[in-house]
C-alpha cells in the first residue's frame, strides 16, 4: 500500500524557517516523483517544487524561488522541503504527493498524497 506522512509544519514568525518531511512507503522515490503543494481555505491546491530522482527538481511557483528548496533522501525515502524567510502570504496547508517518474505541476497527475501538514506564517 502506497502512503505518504507530512511533518513539520507549525507556527512560525515571519522571515523564519521550517523544513517538512514527507516520508513515503510501499514504493521508491526511483519510481515517483513527489511534489509539494498548498492550498488555502476556497483556494485550489498549489503546486510549489516537484522533486524526482531521475529527472531533478522543478520549481512552479515563482514566489518561493529562492527561499524554498527540495531534496530527497533515497536511503531513507523521505523528501523534504526547506523553507526560508517565509512570509504571511506561505500560511497554508501543505501536502505531498506522489506521481508515477516524472513531476508535474498538475494536481491532478498525482495518485496518492498525504494528509497534509498546517503552516502558519504569523507573529
Amino acid at each position: 500500500q502506497l502512503q505518504l506522512v507530512e511533518s513539520g509544519g507549525g507556527l512560525v514568525q515571519p522571515g523564519g524557517s521550517l523544513r517538512l518531511s514527507c516520508v513515503v512507503s510501499g514504493f521508491t522515490l526511483d519510481e515517483y516523483a513527489i511534489g509539494w503543494f498548498r492550498q488555502v481555505p476556497g483556494k485550489e491546491h498549489e503546486a510549489i517544487l516537484c522533486f524526482s530522482s531521475l529527472y531533478g527538481s522543478s520549481y512552479y511557483t515563482d514566489s518561493v524561488k529562492g527561499r524554498f528548496t527540495i531534496s530527497g533522501d533515497n536511503a531513507k525515502n523521505t523528501v523534504h522541503l526547506q523553507m526560508n524567510s517565509l512570509k504571511p502570504e506561505d500560511t497554508a496547508v501543505y501536502y505531498c504527493a506522489a506521481e508515477r517518474l516524472s513531476c508535474s505541476h498538475n494536481y491532478n497527475a498525482y495518485a496518492y498524497w498525504g494528509q497534509g501538514t498546517q503552516v502558519t506564517v504569523s507573529s
